[in-house]
């Protein structure tokens, strides 16, 4: 059994941990607005502003084509979803995002733990992640999760470090 699969039918299993590969046919333009309500908290705290606000419906839907994407749904609604692509000998998790209502019942953990097996399917030894300096409980909560730091890196045109660089060994 997978890490997601038992992540979805543990003793307290809960539905909304059921996490699957994103289809062609998603509602694009809902998950582009969940991301946005799941990554509001962040303007103004981060700078420069988040590469959210370049992409469009069009834009996600390439972005899992390019690698992969995973959602969490209740019902119809997708309530939480996260992007991967494998990147040297580590598979690259970017756009984590939990709806806020749903926050805090699992909903990320089962995601990530899709990604790892994601990433044991393509026999990769690592997760690898950047997270916003700024965004302290989300460094916290990766660290959580068994990622330490690895590097910083700084946007064009900033002379500080404006993202932190993590790895999770698998």
């Amino acid at each position: 059994m997978s890490k997601a699969e038992a992540s979805s039918t543990s003793e307290h299993a809960n539905p909304l941990r059921a996490v699957a590969r994103a289809r062609a046919d998603e509602d694009w333009p809902a998950l582009l607005a969940l991301l946005r309500r799941a990554f509001a908290y962040m303007k103004g705290r981060i700078d420069p502003p988040s590469s959210l606000n370049r992409l469009d419906a069009a834009s996600l839907e390439a972005k899992a084509k390019a690698g992969a994407c995973f959602l969490a749904h209740d019902g119809a609604a997708i309530t939480g979803c996260v992007f991967c692509a494998p990147k040297g000998d580590a598979l690259y998790v970017g756009k984590l995002a939990v709806d806020p209502p749903y926050q805090d019942h699992g909903i990320g953990r089962a995601l990530m733990a899709a990604v790892e097996d994601e990433a044991a399917g393509c026999c990769l030894a690592a997760l690898e992640l950047e997270a916003r300096v700024e965004l302290h409980e989300n460094l916290r909560a990766f660290a959580a999760m068994g990622f330490t730091r690895t590097g910083e890196t700084a946007h064009p045109g900033h002379d500080r470090p404006t993202s932190i660089t993590m790895r999770k060994r698998l």
